[in-house]
């Protein structure tokens, strides 16, 4: 758990990471490569590790150098089952099904089962990937994919809230190695699929029209491993500029690149952050009186759906009435309930959230539900007076590259601790005699070892 001391202004430098979000759909394309590929500017992160053992499950040699960069090498083309106890743990390892299927011929890739920010299904892979001549079916929570060569087809991917990132990810790495033309209409445009195109271009592939919602891919015969960077995280960078707003801080952020995040920058200066670029830095600065703004998450080049808690953790602290819209995943408000418990005033309508701005929030006990809730809460920590607690910061550590000593750089005061139960409060012993009644009777959830467990107590069997 993270313990911040709020009320600093942030000031100082520091410096972006790579995008996991490049990284981890590029991780899994490396399985297309014949011989090794280097990824430069790979973040540290649960995620990223998550991946490596599954590739390393897959036949690839997965290697952290010690200058931080990843080496990746096909050694084993034989195995293609992507277990359920690794999938389960990312959503971004079905990734790895295109490449399966176009490398090997066959993949069994489990389903990776629900998320918190909403309902997330992957038919769009499987109608791409159909079209590319796969046999499909699921059995027993598993994709089962077929195919002695896939061939090229005329591919939509349009969904109903927007295009599918990580399925044009994985039907273009497909694409790849198809016979023939494919080519996919209502791509995603994101600049972290642009990166993955990018990647497989250098690796030998011919893949044009990236950035833009039409995609064209010649398939060729094989790929070779390469050296790529990846691209700096817009979503780190954002998370930063709303932590200078905040804190009304003055803070230098590096490696940004300001032109994959044009909304973002557009609508913090509404807001009434000064932000000054120079090259691939930027300098950001809150003024004194910040103004309130309606804000809609959007598919790119919109503002991001992972920013949309960080700009609403910001929102509650500016005077005035916003909205909040999310049209990427509606129901991704987990962090709402959580924001008000450290003082904002907010309301949820379907998928809007009414703001009221306040100056001031206090420092209380939250629980972050996922990896965007959780910067949302930290930021709202710099700001709020006193003492914040902020569990389950696990979810944090999957995306974001030590962000708490970064901030900590800045002038942060936030320490990390274990998250174990220590003392039990006295607040929270229960009298067992006040429950006497209630635990006679043989149907109360309270009754005997059931009411021991809600309380963390394990009983052992002899």
């Amino acid at each position: 758990m993270f313990v911040i001391r709020g009320g600093q202004p942030l000031a100082g430098t520091v410096s972006v990471s790579g995008a996991k979000n490049s990284a981890l759909p590029i991780m899994a394309a490396s399985l297309l490569a014949e011989g090794p590929t280097t990824l430069k500017g790979v973040p540290d992160l649960v995620d990223v590790d998550t991946l490596g053992h599954l590739l390393r499950a897959l036949g690839s040699r997965v290697e952290r150098l010690p200058s931080g960069d990843l080496t990746f090498e096909v050694q084993n083309t034989r195995a293609n089952l992507a277990d359920y106890e690794l999938v389960r743990r990312m959503r971004a390892s079905v990734c790895v099904l295109g490449p399966l299927l176009a490398r090997r011929g066959a993949a069994c890739v489990s389903l990776p089962g629900g998320c918190n920010i909403g309902d997330r299904p992957i038919d769009l892979h499987l109608k791409g990937l159909t079209a590319l001549g796969a046999t499909i079916r699921v059995e027993r929570g598993y994709v089962i994919a077929e195919a002695k060569r896939l061939k090229g087809a005329n591919i939509y991917l349009g969904g109903p809230f927007g295009s599918t990132v990580t399925g044009t990810a994985n039907v273009m790495a497909a694409a790849t190695l198809a016979e023939g033309r494919s080519t996919i209409e209502a791509a995603a445009c994101e600049p972290e699929v642009v990166d993955l195109g990018n990647y497989l271009n250098a690796m030998g592939a011919r893949i044009t029209g990236l950035g833009t919602p039409f995609i064209q891919i010649e398939g060729v015969e094989r790929l070779t491993g390469v050296t790529h960077t990846i691209i700096p995280d817009r979503i780190e960078a954002a998370t930063l500029m709303i932590a200078a707003g905040i804190s009304q801080g003055d803070i230098r952020i590096e490696n940004v690149r300001l032109d994959h995040m044009t909304a973002v920058v557009e609508k913090l200066r509404e807001i009434g952050l000064t932000i000054e670029p120079s090259g691939n830095c930027v300098r950001v600065r809150a003024n004194s009186q910040l103004k309130s703004v309606d804000c809609t998450a959007l598919p790119y080049p919109g503002i991001p759906t992972d920013v949309q808690a960080q700009m609403m953790a910001l929102l509650t602290v500016v005077s005035g009435i916003s909205i909040v819209t999310d049209k990427v995943f509606p129901d991704r408000f987990m962090h709402l309930p959580e924001l008000v418990r450290l003082g904002a005033s907010i309301r949820r309508e379907g998928n809007c959230a009414i703001v009221n701005g306040r100056h001031h929030l206090s420092g209380a006990c939250v629980m972050a539900s996922d990896l965007r809730a959780s910067a949302a809460l930290v930021l709202a920590g710099l700001a709020a007076e006193g003492e914040s607690v902020i569990r389950r910061i696990y979810h944090l550590d999957r995306g974001y590259d030590q962000l708490e000593l970064k901030l900590n750089r800045l002038g942060a005061d936030i320490r990390r601790e274990s998250d174990e139960p220590k003392n039990m409060p006295a607040s929270l012993i229960l009298n067992v005699s006040d429950h006497a009644e209630d635990l006679s009777d043989p149907t109360h959830e309270l009754r005997g070892p059931t009411w021991l467990k809600r309380l963390g107590i394990n009983q052992r069997q002899d």
